[in-house]
């Protein structure tokens, strides 16, 4: 499976660092969670952590450390985490994490 599979067909919203990401971000989600569901499922930005992947807490440690790794300490997600309410967390969706990490990229080329 290649990043490509991962996406819907030429959405306009994502630019090509938005989709790069995604791309990285639905591989670790594969890689953390690594049930046989979640291989062949499109992950795309309106994919819900909670509802459609059903991401446990320690998952998502997991997830934050892979992120950590992969992108340095340009992208803070636990400081991103702590900032919101267990609600918020519960709804997040992958395109709220996707922006939050191209955000904080971009922000880091111009440091």
């Amino acid at each position: 499976m290649t990043m490509q599979d991962t996406l819907r067909p030429a959405d306009p919203a994502l630019d090509a660092l938005d989709t790069r990401i995604l791309g990285e971000v639905a591989e670790m989600l594969r890689e953390v969670i690594g049930e046989e569901y979640v291989v062949d499922m499109e992950i795309a930005m309106d994919t819900s952590f909670n509802e459609d992947l059903e991401l446990e807490s320690i998952e998502f440690v997991t997830l934050a450390d892979r992120m950590r790794v992969t992108y340095g300490d340009k992208v803070d997600f636990v400081g991103f985490l702590a900032e919101m309410d267990v609600d918020k967390v519960i709804n997040m969706q992958v395109g709220e994490v996707v922006r939050f990490i191209a955000d904080s990229l971009r922000a880091g080329v111009g440091a």
